[in-house]
């Protein structure tokens, strides 16, 4: 017993020490950051210099593929793989647009952040906006949609940290499309900065500021969800410290969960994005767009069979055959939305009901004038809405390698493998959110019956969803 309790002693002194080398070596890391900077810009800039590819270019040919298999095949989907093992290290060690943003705010006229910026709901706005307009200009596929939706992000990141802040990622903290997403993964990582209150409190020599970029409140710092585990405040005043955690313990303990959270993970991750995925596979989008055009010939309204619209709003590439008419444009807003509500609608329902098998939940910290604890209506539901984020991030993760395998398939990479491989994944994401509900209901009832039941009314609404990806992987 004292033989394990020493090992875990130095097992933790161990990750404390990473913490302290990510300090100590600020230098490298942002020469590091640079150097992403630098490979990121020219795999942005340069193939939308370059003519199209044509049927024949490869990887081991073309720079516009290089381009788009860096991307779409490596980077953004094993970014997303990243967090939840590392924590959002993607965003304090290596992200460019994190590095740009803190480095025009070093430079710029130092702001105060507006209130607008501060609304709780641009999180799920920017990841739905940007994952829509993804789908309408073709960002897989084209590099002038690439430099508008990543270079355009790049730009607001850079004029928005040019004008709020000092040494500050108020871009990333506020506005960045991907942050709500990485906050919510990053609850299941198994390491975290950990503060010592009582340490924190205890008098010790003055010592340097620390420059905290995504502006937390470092004295009541909890969990891993809005840190970006750069190293800068390792061991500052002797009280925080990289620390292993059960991946479980923030979600089941820390994490409330809010009304934007519960729609980012339920309409946005399981709904919006499943809707981006499926349509360009669906047979029902076909069928539902023929069934307009009939409509709209029948009684001679033509102009939205055009597909006179710049690539800028809608895809626009005469020159291989692939442009959008507005008809496309619409339909393709109708089936993300339609996902939405189906697939989405069905798991909040899910959670809803089970929220209603439950006893009532109450809103930590709100009292009334009597000093009772109020209860907030969703409370519940946004509490065991946390426990679908391995299912929803799975999901997202499956969509984006989609593209990854359609790339290794063009270089004449087998994929027989992928099916067995992406319904394991969606299995253990499945299972464990289904064990996060079981632990989250358990909070709130000790009776196994009215916690079974609340389990299988969230497994019931996520039937929508794993029949969704049954369809895309198998049927279509």
């Amino acid at each position: 017993m004292i033989r394990s309790s020493a090992r875990g002693q130095g097992f933790r002194a161990g990750v404390a020490r990473v913490g302290d080398f990510l300090r100590d070596h600020q230098r490298a890391i942002q020469r590091m950051q640079w150097s992403i900077v630098g490979v990121y810009l020219a795999l942005l800039i340069i193939p939308a210099a370059l003519p199209l590819p044509d049927r024949t270019a490869s990887v081991f040919n073309n720079l516009t593929v290089v381009a788009q298999f860096a991307f779409w095949g490596i980077w953004w989907p094993f970014v997303l793989v990243s967090i939840p093992l590392l924590g959002r290290a993607w965003c304090g060690l290596f992200c460019p647009e994190g590095a740009l943003t803190e480095w025009a705010s070093r430079h710029g006229r130092g702001g105060a952040i507006p209130r607008w910026m501060r609304w709780g709901g641009w999180p799920f706005v920017a990841f739905s906006l940007t994952t829509i307009y993804g789908q309408l200009v073709s960002v897989y596929q084209y590099p002038w949609a690439v430099a508008a939706v990543l270079g355009g992000s790049t730009i607001a990141a850079m004029i928005v940290g040019w004008l709020y802040g000092r040494n500050k990622r108020v871009w990333c903290k506020y506005l960045c499309p991907v942050s709500g997403v990485f906050n919510l993964l990053a609850k299941l990582a198994p390491w975290y900065y950990r503060v010592d209150a009582q340490a924190w409190r205890a008098p010790v020599r003055r010592t340097e500021t620390i420059n905290c970029a995504p502006l937390l409140p470092l004295r009541n710092m909890q969990g891993a969800a809005e840190c970006h585990m750069c190293g800068r405040c390792s061991d500052y005043r002797g009280a925080i410290a990289l620390s292993p955690r059960s991946p479980e313990a923030e979600i089941i303990h820390v994490a409330e969960g809010s009304g934007w959270q519960t729609m980012l993970i339920v309409f946005g991750l399981m709904g919006i994005a499943v809707g981006a995925f499926l349509w360009s596979a669906s047979p029902w989008f076909v069928t539902i767009k023929q069934t307009i055009a009939t409509w709209l010939v029948n009684h001679d309204v033509y102009w939205p069979l055009a597909d006179n619209a710049p690539w800028f709003i809608l895809t626009h590439y005469p020159e291989v055959n692939d442009s959008f008419s507005w008809l496309d444009g619409v339909v393709i807003l109708m089936f993300i939305f339609g996902a939405a509500v189906v697939v989405g609608g069905a798991v909040f329902c899910g959670l809803w009901l089970a929220d209603r098998v439950l006893p009532a939940a109450q809103r930590p910290g709100v009292r009334d004038a009597a000093g009772l604890l109020l209860r907030s209506p969703l409370a519940g539901v946004h509490k065991l809405a946390q426990g679908l984020i391995p299912a929803a991030g799975v999901g997202v993760f499956l969509g984006l390698s989609a593209t990854t395998l359609t790339l290794l398939q063009h270089e004449g990479v087998p994929t027989g493998w992928a099916n067995p491989l992406r319904f394991t994944l969606l299995t253990l994401a499945l299972a464990w959110s289904l064990r996060f509900e079981w632990r989250l209901a358990g909070l709130r009832t000790v009776q196994p019956l009215r916690r079974a039941a609340a389990v299988l009314a969230v497994a019931a609404g996520l039937l929508p969803f794993c029949w969704a990806w049954m369809l895309f992987f198998v049927l279509w």
